[in-house]
């Protein structure tokens, strides 16, 4: 065993990103049912505790990356006089590494030996147990496993300020159901057409009589993308594009009917509110990083990008393989995307809108 006794102090060590950050908290919500006595202390980008850090049994200590030295020093300086039983080193980066080095702890756990990129294993003194083709939240999950609790407490329980439900009541029409729409990906490659997704857009209202909504961050790209499905789009559609923050989105989900994205945070986001996840996977495997409870909903053509751009099936590349290819994406058709929305739309035609 890794620890004599249950601890009394635990240091969670997950900067980023906003979707890696929704798979660590079920495994933080289920060492927290396993040791009810223990102080929880999370370490946590800037962007990510604007999205989690209002919950109240944790202590959240905020790093911005952005601040180099200066952060590293701040950090130095909180954690003065301190010292955890269990440090959860739970990110592979370098960067996070360096920050492990300013968080004492009497046992530092990391990833195994074969999963622990950019040296992480120079940094920890213990390691979880090997595994291989997880998804990413089971691969969270051996953390705790590795500490001798192996039940599962899928809860996220998110607090959300007032200020964003009264938001997510502004876009929520009572008796009409909404599909989000949140097109972009932290990399372009993983982006679906903008006309792709206003044919989808039509035919949820069209069909459906749905509210369609866009959402997003503010870069130029995303914001390109959100004028570009309005234009190609027959029918209204609300586009939020840059407007909206991490709270009022997460609280537009919650109220949501289905979520349409390709790999990205709010995928995880929409799952941590029970949302329903149509998934658009080419460049990446959903069977590593797709919505939990929807993969079955995600229209997955890893296996056919495999093939096409590296001449292997996906079981002979490695599990972490991304093919971020020009047009990858167009192995994904709008007639698949509008299979999935209709055959999900069948199934939950009886549940009824729900109101936060």
């Amino acid at each position: 065993m890794i620890l004599d006794t249950p601890p009394t102090t635990v240091c969670i060590l997950r900067l980023s990103a906003i979707g890696d950050t929704c798979n660590v908290l079920p495994v933080v919500r289920t060492l927290q049912q396993a040791w009810p006595q223990a102080r929880f202390t999370w370490v946590i980008g800037k962007t990510e505790a604007a999205l989690v850090g209002r919950i109240p049994e944790i202590e959240f200590i905020i790093f911005d990356k952005r601040g180099g030295l200066r952060e590293l020093l701040r950090l130095r300086r909180a954690m003065r006089g301190r010292r955890f039983d269990l440090l959860l080193h739970m990110q592979t980066a370098l960067r996070s590494s360096a920050v492990s080095f300013y968080i004492p702890a009497r046992v530092k756990l990391g990833f195994d030996r074969a999963r622990a990129r950019e040296l992480q294993w120079l940094f920890t003194s213990h390691r979880i147990q090997p595994r291989e083709r997880e998804h990413a939240l089971d691969s969270f999950f051996g953390f705790a496993e590795a500490l001798g609790v192996h039940d599962r407490l899928l809860r996220w329980d998110i607090p959300l300020p007032d200020e964003a439900l009264e938001y997510a009541h502004t876009i929520v029409e009572e008796n009409r159901r909404l599909l989000v729409i949140s097109p972009c990906a932290s990399h372009a490659r993983r982006n679906w057409r903008p006309e792709h997704y206003a044919r989808v857009a039509d035919h949820a209202t069209r069909l459906h009589g749905m509210r369609v909504l866009l959402t997003g961050g503010r870069s130029l790209i995303e914001k390109g993308m959100g004028r570009a499905i309005e234009q190609a789009a027959q029918q209204p559609l609300l586009n939020t594009i840059g407007r909206d923050t991490l709270p009022q989105m997460m609280a537009v989900l919650k109220r949501a009917a289905v979520l349409i994205s390709p790999d990205s945070g709010p995928v995880h986001m929409a799952t941590a509110m029970g949302t329903p996840v149509i998934g658009l996977y080419a460049a990446t495997n959903p069977e590593r990083t797709g919505p939990f409870f929807s993969r079955s909903y995600c229209v997955n053509r890893f296996a056919e990008a495999a093939v096409k751009y590296r001449h292997k099936s996906p079981e002979r590349l490695p599990w972490t393989t991304k093919i971020e290819k020009p047009g990858v994406m167009d192995l994904i058709r709008p007639e698949d995307v509008i299979a999935k929305l209709d055959g999900l739309l069948r199934q939950k035609r009886k549940r009824p809108v729900q109101l936060l």
